[in-house]
């Protein structure tokens, strides 16, 4: 039934972008109570894909449409990164074919909805603080990537290529293999030594460091060089990262045996 746009009604289409998400929470702090987001889903002028989730738009929803909701709409500090940021800046062909899975970053986790939507990916969450405990000038860029969402086009917040890979080394030997981050490697020639040489001196992980340090002494690329490596923090000691595997001597990780090691 066709009901005429109250002045609030009206409000909310200028503050929610259609196609985008807000929770109960969001819509009650803008002064919409319980009542009339009821009334609104009742009349059509909102969908509930999720409970107390709230949409205009009654096109199908898109992880990347969630993307920019949680970064814009409701302002968390979450960050795609990882595989997924890789997939969508142009290395998808190293990696897989399609999204299968949305792998987002930031110190707190994203809300306790987000695994209700109805989408055919999987969200997982990692904790930035993790790898990056404090704040880098190299952390996230926005992509040149932009969404559609019913005539405003918006940007989603990606890790850099160069934060990514450290992102996806991060998730070896468990999550990821190594012969597909070899693969990855061998086609990164174009990042920035600036950037990387920030962000390797701020990661706190030992492994990552070595390991992207490992895949880069091997594919040659020319930024390498540039790497200042008496400036990054390598731990001691070794790490077994690949059973059965051979030790790399420079960098004290076992790796598998086709990829070098002694």
């Amino acid at each position: 039934m066709a009901m005429r746009l109250s002045g609030k009604l009206n409000h909310l289409q200028q503050e929610l972008p259609d196609g985008l998400l807000v929770d109960a929470a969001w819509m009650e702090a803008h002064g919409y109570s319980s009542a009339l987001r009821s009334q609104y889903v009742r009349s059509g002028w909102l969908e509930s894909p999720a409970r107390r989730v709230y949409r205009r738009s009654r096109t199908p929803l898109t992880w990347q449409q969630v993307a920019v909701s949680l970064q814009t709409v409701l302002d968390l500090s979450l960050t795609v990164g990882g595989r997924t940021a890789l997939e969508q800046q142009g290395y998808a062909h190293y990696l897989s074919t399609s999204v299968r899975e949305v792998h987002l970053y930031g110190p707190k986790p994203p809300p306790t909805w987000l695994p209700s939507l109805p989408l055919d990916v999987a969200f997982h969450w990692h904790n930035s603080l993790r790898l990056f405990p404090g704040h880098t000038d190299a952390s996230p860029i926005s992509s040149p990537a932009m969404v559609n969402t019913g005539g405003l086009t918006m940007p989603i917040r990606y890790s850099s290529k160069e934060r990514a890979v450290l992102e996806l080394l991060d998730e070896l030997p468990e999550h990821e293999s190594f012969h597909q981050a070899d693969a990855l490697m061998e086609g990164m020639s174009d990042l920035s030594p600036r950037r990387l040489q920030m962000l390797l001196e701020a990661c706190t992980s030992v492994k990552v460091k070595r390991l992207f340090l490992f895949f880069a002494d091997r594919h040659r690329h020319a930024w390498r060089p540039r790497l200042d490596i008496s400036r990054i923090n390598l731990g001691a000691g070794k790490r077994v990262l690949a059973k059965g595997g051979k030790l790399d001597p420079h960098y004290n990780i076992t790796v598998p045996t086709d990829l070098g090691g002694s």
